[in-house]
């Protein structure tokens, strides 16, 4: 059986990355990593579907017992993987996405090297800001930390596997979706190729030319 493929999806915050994150969950056989944060829970929001809502204690506890695959803080709060469920997920051979801040990419990156890195971008700044904007989530002071924040985000969508700009959900969900097939028709097929060639070339050598 083939292991699931990990697929980290980063963004700037109003990029629409959980959008598309719930279409791919909706349309396609992924499976979601649920976050653990800080937080407090949005309007809507339930603990254990959207986020694992936590109070700092508790978050700090998850690190010093080495129970999340990465964190980082962000604007205030800590967000962070836990790991037991994504390495069940993978085991299984299942795909497993999650919707992590770059620094949380970063070190998924060092601690899986076959993982899929995709960052989601939104057409332009003023884009960016009108999304944010629109949400009608945050205050303006929020929304300033959020695109401060933006400014030294932009550095690391060179250390990604692939930009996807979100101009139009539907293009985007399908080319998020598409790259991931691809990386797992190339894993797969690169695996038993070598394993294909290695048998063929040891008999040549056993047998002679």
């Amino acid at each position: 059986m083939n292991k699931g493929i990990l697929v980290v999806i980063s963004g700037f915050s109003g990029a629409g990355k959980g959008t598309i994150m719930k279409e791919l969950v909706k349309r396609y056989d992924y499976h979601l990593s649920i976050s653990a944060t800080t937080r407090k829970a949005r309007t809507g929001e339930v603990h254990g579907k959207d986020y694992y809502f936590h109070t700092r204690e508790e978050f700090q506890q998850m690190i010093e017992q080495s129970e999340l695959i990465e964190w980082a803080e962000y604007v205030g709060n800590y967000y962070g993987t836990p790991k037991k469920y994504v390495q069940q997920q993978l085991d299984a051979g299942r795909d497993v996405l999650l919707e992590i801040e770059m620094q949380g990419g970063m070190q998924v990156k060092e601690k899986f090297p076959d993982a899929l890195l995709i960052f989601i971008s939104p057409p332009s700044a003023k884009i960016l800001k009108e999304r944010l904007a629109g949400r009608g989530t945050e205050s303006p002071q929020e929304i300033e930390k959020r695109l401060l924040r933006a400014v030294e985000e932009v550095q690391y969508m060179k250390d990604y596997d692939y930009i996807v700009v979100n101009d139009n959900l539907e293009e985007a969900v399908e080319k998020v979706n598409n790259l991931i097939t691809y990386d797992h028709y190339k894993s797969c097929n690169s695996v038993l190729l070598i394993d294909k060639m290695a048998s063929e070339l040891s008999g040549f050598a056993t047998k002679g030319v």
